[in-house]
């Protein structure tokens, strides 16, 4: 996030998961993301995000096994709204992120709204690739590999239209 900035190689490690049940839902707490993107390119992503009240803009490199450079920088919540209005791409990704510790890890789930509403995905951010994990009894399938499942994919084919 946007700690990672301040590193010298800002590189984002994290695996995915599909998210098989509700059992992760007690106690957990959420907050409303709103994002765009500016560019969508196989070698580089731009982001515009706004998560409750603060906005940031994230560029992002290809993505390679489950890792990928990184920047995010927090920029003015009224510049980040503009963006999102007016130069992202269609659709726009709604989501509520709830944040779930489970094995001394932090999860983040992302419950899909709008056009992707009916996806629940599970990440996990790890310090280097071989980084053990205890899966929790909600975390189903994993989807690291699977490029639908990039939130940048979404907004160009949204879940809704994936005929599942």
């Amino acid at each position: 996030m946007v700690e990672k900035a301040n590193k010298k190689m800002a590189i984002e490690i994290e695996r995915k998961f599909l998210v098989r049940n509700d059992t992760w839902r007690p106690g957990a707490t959420g907050i409303s993301y709103r994002q765009g993107y500016l560019t969508i390119d196989p070698e580089r992503t731009v982001r515009v995000r706004i998560a409750g009240d603060k906005g940031f803009l994230t560029i992002k490199g290809k993505t390679v096994g489950m890792s990928r450079s990184e920047f995010e920088y927090p920029i003015p919540l009224g510049d980040a709204a503009q963006l999102l209005d007016a130069l992202c791409l269609r659709p726009l990704i709604e989501k509520v992120r709830y944040c779930v510790n489970y094995a001394g890890q932090l999860w983040e789930i992302d419950e899909f709204a709008g056009d992707n509403e009916g996806l629940i995905l599970a990440e996990v951010e790890l310090e280097t690739s071989d980084q053990k994990i205890v899966l929790p009894p909600w975390a189903g399938e994993e989807v690291t590999s699977d490029a639908r499942y990039y939130n940048a994919s979404l907004s160009q084919t949204p879940y809704r239209d994936w005929g599942i």
